[in-house]
């Protein structure tokens, strides 16, 4: 299945799928492209590094989400993507766009949905509330993408304890490496799997 990976940072969880390919563990994920919503992000060194074609498709040159949108889907289905993966992506994609890519689209969330998500929580701001709340163990979350923010189906999930004397910036990256890292990999091979046994 050919993949496109969508990013708009530093591209850590891109990294985990390069790495997961480079090992053997993507046998029905082929990553074909990485598109960055910013200019100037590490995730596009990261693809280049890794040989898989990347580019910037910037945000902010487009009025709206769906004219937004509307460009990546013509990029994507001019170079036949088949599944996508949202890895620190963003934007927001219209509901025409998930309907054209339905039970295609990955996004990895870092809390266990449905605590700490939906619109307005990704980065640091769903760590930090985890902390102001208490909660004693949060995690992260691969889950479809549909219309609703953080609300398609969820395929995997993976708890992470939260510690005594946590700030969001450690606990952000506990859940990367137990977590997040770990899942999107595997969800990835499964949704692929899934498809290419159709």
């Amino acid at each position: 299945m050919k993949v496109a990976v969508l990013v708009s940072g530093g591209g850590t969880n891109l990294q985990a799928l390069i790495d997961a390919a480079a090992a053997g563990k993507l046998p029905h994920a082929q990553l074909c492209l990485v598109v960055s919503s910013r200019l100037g992000v590490y995730a596009l060194e990261r693809a280049k590094k890794a040989d898989i074609p990347a580019q910037a498709l910037p945000r902010r040159e487009y009025p709206s989400k769906e004219a937004y949108s509307e460009a990546l889907l013509r990029l994507l289905q001019e170079k036949g993507i088949e599944v996508i993966v949202l890895a620190g992506f963003l934007s927001v994609l219209s509901p025409a766009f998930c309907e054209a890519y339905r039970d295609r689209i990955l996004n990895v969330h870092p809390s266990l949905i449905p605590a700490f998500c939906g619109d307005g929580y990704y980065g640091l701001r769903v760590h930090e509330e985890a902390l102001r709340y208490g909660v004693k163990v949060t995690g992260a979350t691969v889950h479809l993408v549909n219309e609703v923010t953080d609300g398609g189906r969820i395929l995997l999930q993976r708890a992470v304890e939260v510690r005594e004397g946590d700030t969001p910036e450690t606990l952000q990256r506990r859940v990367m490496e137990q977590a997040e890292w770990v899942l999107l990999p595997q969800a990835l091979e499964q949704v692929c799997a899934e498809l290419a046994a159709k």
